[in-house]
């Protein structure tokens, strides 16, 4: 596996390289959905402003199946 950068997926806290798989950041479908449901439900909320320091380190993941490709429109479905 070329992209195995190990995380905790967010919901179970179960250790894998999860960025490489369509459910990614999560283990399974499974838990995406139960994370859905946490901000749905409002038991997740964003409690401060974003600021760019909040997303340093993320401009250094590599890019993998599932991972964004920045020469390539991320809203077209396949091809590019």
């Amino acid at each position: 596996m070329a992209n195995d950068a190990s995380i905790l997926c967010p919901t179970c806290q179960k250790r894998g390289a999860w960025l490489t798989q369509a459910c990614g950041p999560f283990c399974s479908q499974r838990c995406k959905w139960v994370d859905l449901g946490k901000w749905l439900s409002e038991e997740r909320v964003i409690s401060e402003p974003l600021r760019p320091d909040h997303f340093e380190g993320y401009g250094e993941l590599p890019p993998g199946e599932y991972l964004d490709d920045p020469g390539q429109d991320p809203y077209s479905r396949g091809g590019g």
